[in-house]
């Protein structure tokens, strides 16, 4: 199923955020965990999905992503401790 999705991740000591957007959350975590995505991801070994937002249309899930991107640390740590304040790899929850 096809959902707008801005996503976090993060590697296993949480000190390097990625963040990102797709229309399928499940195949492209999947593609990140299993090292199917060449560049950063798989250099920094960032495979812990830790946050994620779906939104009703892929313009507004871009402009979010786009917004994110520009925060500083702080906000999106932030973020995600609302969401998740134990960092989980939310992975199990989506599949």
């Amino acid at each position: 199923m096809k959902v707008p999705t801005v996503y976090i991740l993060t590697n296993q000591t949480n000190s390097v955020l990625y963040i990102g957007v797709t229309s399928n959350l499940v195949q492209r975590v999947y593609q990140h965990k299993n090292n199917l995505v060449e560049g950063f991801t798989k250099k920094y070994k960032v495979h812990k999905l830790v946050y994620f937002e779906q939104f009703e249309d892929m313009y507004a899930a871009i402009a979010r992503e786009k917004a994110l991107k520009k925060w500083n640390r702080g906000w999106k740590d932030r973020l995600i401790n609302e969401m998740n304040p134990n960092w989980r790899d939310l992975w199990g929850e989506i599949i």
